[in-house]
């Protein structure tokens, strides 16, 4: 276990998770965002073991669990990012010590169908916290969804057309729009990679500024790169090559860029690029009076 890299804002480890997360207090960590690898048999680099029994590998998913659990402070909240079939037991064993608060469903951009099963087409991102509620829980609005071409909506929101938020509708447990890092300018390493969207919305929903993150494996480094674009502090540890992290929190310019460029397009009912559609086809945006309460 080494020091890899520390600002004034967090710092990260290279280190086994079951050997590093024993020296976090107890009761200490605000927010807790988990991506451990999904049991897939892919390469994450030499001493990462992708590729265990199923009973191996839940008992290692249940041990860094239970070690989560004890470094939450009371009303923070747990993340768990995982696939449905290892997420239904990992469900059962964090709640009780935990409280249920969402299965969210994120969408799987360009996903292939597995033979004699339904097509997969989400991962499954658990949220729970440390106690009855949690302390912090602020979800940002949204803009409606709208087709890419014209601009239309693609739900009908029926009555409430004639009190809709100023602000964008709210989140629902199913999120379409996180989109897949696959272009080369904005993949830090060669294995998977979470989108920033992603974890700059779980900071949102979970967290404020000064909040302590903690993330298990860092991997690409996206939650510590969110973390302190957003004023938040954090540590965490990975346990393979941390050189692709260590680079990506030393030059944060384009994370900072594709924040702002998100950022951007929140705070109304229709991002610009909708607006112009819409008004391009004919699609009447009169109907919706907006009201400031927050029902």
């Amino acid at each position: 276990m080494r020091e890899a890299f520390s600002t004034e804002m967090g710092t990260l480890w290279q280190a086994d998770c079951l050997k590093w997360l024993p020296t976090v207090a107890s009761d200490s960590v605000d927010l807790i965002f988990a991506d451990p690898p999904f049991n897939l048999g892919k390469d994450y680099g030499a001493g990462i073991d992708d590729e265990r029994p199923e009973e191996g590998y839940l008992r290692w998913c249940r041990e860094w669990c239970d070690e989560l659990v004890r470094v939450l402070a009371p009303g923070g909240s747990l993340f768990l990012y995982n696939l449905p079939r290892w997420n239904v037991h990992l469900a059962a064993h964090l709640d009780g010590p935990l409280t249920f608060r969402h299965w969210i469903a994120i969408d799987i951009k360009f996903s292939l169908p597995i033979r004699g099963r339904l097509y997969p087409s989400h991962y499954a991102l658990l949220y729970f916290c440390k106690g009855p509620r949690p302390r912090v829980f602020h979800p940002p609005r949204q803009p409606l969804e709208t087709c890419r071409h014209c601009g239309g909506e693609l739900k009908d929101y029926g009555g409430y057309k004639n009190r809709m938020n100023p602000r964008g509708v709210n989140l629902t447990d199913v999120w379409r729009d996180i989109p897949p890092v696959r272009h080369r300018r904005h993949k830090n390493r060669g294995a998977n990679e979470l989108s920033l969207k992603l974890l700059d919305r779980v900071l949102d929903i979970g967290s404020e500024e000064g909040d302590l993150v903690l993330d298990p494996f860092g991997g690409a480094g996206t939650t510590f790169a969110a973390a302190a674009l957003k004023g938040r502090r954090w540590m965490g540890c990975e346990l393979g090559n941390t050189a692709a992290i260590e680079t990506r929190l030393a030059e944060p310019g384009e994370d900072a860029r594709l924040l702002d460029r998100w950022h951007a397009e929140l705070g109304g009912l229709f991002t610009d690029r909708a607006r112009t559609l819409r008004d391009k086809h004919g699609h009447d945006s009169s109907r919706y009076r907006l009201v400031t309460d927050e029902t």
